[in-house]
This record gives C-alpha cells, structure tokens and sequence, in this order.
C-alpha cells in the first residue's frame, strides 16, 4: 500500500471539499493535498502538479468547464490518473460517458465520507496490491447494477442502493443469507446515515415498483416459484439472496 496518497478534489461545493478535507486531516495514507472550484483552475491544477497527486475526486457538473471536458483534455495531454467521479447525476448516459475514460469508480452523492475513504484506498493500491480482487469487484458491481435495470428498479430512489449494496454483502458472504434484519440492515444503514427500519422500507418499495414495471419473463426466470399468476412479490430476504445466488451462478459460468 502507498505510504501518502495524494488527492486533487474538483468541486465547486466549497463545503463539500472542506468537510472531506476535515475528515482526511489526520489520514494516516490519504492527503487532500490540491483542490479546485471550477473546470479551468482545474486543468490547471492538473497539468501544473500531474506529479504531485495520485487520484482525482471530481464532479461531473462544474462550472467553466464540466467534467467530461476534463477527461477529454487529460485524455489529449496523455494525463493517466485514478479517477474517482463524485455525482449526484444518476442518468445512464453520463455514466457511459464517464466509463469511456476509464475512470476507476463512479459514486452518487450523497455518499459516506467512510465509503470514500474505502475507494480511495482500493482505487489506488488496484495496481500495487491487488488487481485481481478490485477488478472482480469491480464487475461483481456492474453485474448488479444491470441485473437491477433488467429488472425495473430505479435507479433514483433510495432502495436501489440499498439492494446494490446488500446483494453485494450477501454475495461475498454467504453466511449473511439468514441476518438481513440483524446485519445487512444495520450495516447499510451506518452507511448511509439512517436507520435500519427504513433500509427496510426503502427496499421494500424498490421492490414493489420493480414488480410493476419489470421484465415478467425474466422475474420468472430468476425467481421461479416466487412469482405466480398474480406476480406475488418476493420478501426483502428472499429478492436479496436470490440475486446473490443468481450473480454466482453468471460469475461461475464466466470463470468457467
């Protein structure tokens, strides 16, 4: 692991650089070292220190020039940096747009300052200590992510992440299959700053328009007794585990 990770923020929340600034300040490895308001002080940053800083915490939507026009010139200038895009736009498109510059990780606002000290440590070190791992979590994340669009849940409202995240846990491990009230709940919640009762409703209601609005065929594929003629919608636990046993049953094939 890198001794000193060196950050460059891009944000034109003041706030918002100050408060992770504050959380960092004591950081045993990570350094907000340069920050920027808006797109042209940015680049300048960025070509005046590209020595000097290892990952870039950027936002899509600031001023002058906007993140994608950042890309693009680091991309002219042959600047090859982590990228970490710090957004509150959820559009699929901009996501596309962002993945073509091989940006490393890309989190919606609001976020846990914990979670994005997690990334940060895993983005860095993803050439130094372990790869393999990050990639595959990586993809585990996509992998999700498409599986829930497939499905019908949106991915605006709160139980989308909540179910990423959860499926996630589960996933990797299994003995969480019985202690979604007790540990997957709890922990989600910790992680985005409420409560465990309404994680649950969150995901719930993710559910419930999921079943609306999503792929009959595929729910039946997927979830085979769990889904009747009146599309009877699976309970949290059982929606969550049955993704989770569905994505290691894809990444097995894959492997394979």
């Amino acid at each position: 692991m890198k001794t000193n990770i060196k950050v460059l923020m891009i944000d034109d929340n003041a706030n918002l650089i100050r408060k992770i600034k504050e959380y960092f300040k004591e950081h045993a490895v990570i350094d907000l070292a340069f920050e920027a308001t808006d797109g042209i002080k940015a680049l300048e940053q960025i070509k005046d220190h590209q020595n000097d800083y290892d990952l870039i915490l950027m936002d899509l939507l600031i001023s002058e020039k906007d993140g994608i026009e950042i890309l693009e010139e680091m991309k002219k200038l042959n600047i090859e940096k982590h990228v970490i895009i710090l957004s509150s736009i959820k559009k699929e498109y901009s996501v596309k747009m962002a993945s073509k510059y091989n940006v490393d990780y890309y989190m919606l606002k609001p976020f846990s300052l914990e979670s994005l000290e997690k990334r940060i440590l895993e983005v860095v070190n993803l050439e130094e200590t372990n790869s393999t791992k990050a990639k595959e979590e990586n993809n585990i994340q996509m992998a999700i992510s498409k599986l829930l669009h497939s499905l019908g849940v949106p991915s605006h409202i709160k139980g989308y992440q909540y179910i990423r995240e959860s499926i996630y846990m589960m996933y990797t491990s299994k003995e969480m299959i019985g202690g979604i009230t007790k540990e997957i709940y709890p922990e989600i919640a910790m992680r985005f700053d409420t409560t465990a009762s309404r994680v649950e409703r969150a995901i719930r209601h993710a559910i419930e328009v999921s079943w609306s609005r999503g792929d009959y065929e595929l729910m039946e594929e997927i979830f085979g007794h769990s889904v009747d003629y009146d599309r009877a919608k699976p309970t949290n636990s059982e929606f969550i585990a049955t993704l989770a046993d569905r994505l290691r049953i894809d990444q097995n094939l894959i492997m394979s």
